[in-house]
């Protein structure tokens, strides 16, 4: 799958993405992807946000991998 040319806002990920931060040890793409989920989430109301929705969401602000997304939603989750 070729990713790119996605927004005019969206970029590749460096080095300083990958740090988490000192005030909450959250990295930027983590930021991102709660922020992205949280406004997914007002949308759906009761349902459940579909990881291919959150996906394309991401891909806005942020050129990065489906495997790297699924590796920091099992981050988020506990569950990696």
């Amino acid at each position: 799958m070729i990713v790119t040319g996605i927004t005019a806002s969206a970029r590749a990920m460096d080095i300083n993405d990958r740090i988490p931060d000192a005030r909450d040890g959250l990295t930027r793409l983590e930021r991102v992807v709660l922020h992205v989920l949280r406004e997914a989430q007002a949308e759906f109301g009761d349902r459940n946000v579909p990881t291919a929705t959150l996906y394309g969401r991401v891909l806005e602000y942020i050129d990065i991998s489906q495997e790297e997304l699924q590796t920091c939603l099992q981050r988020l989750t506990l569950h990696g």
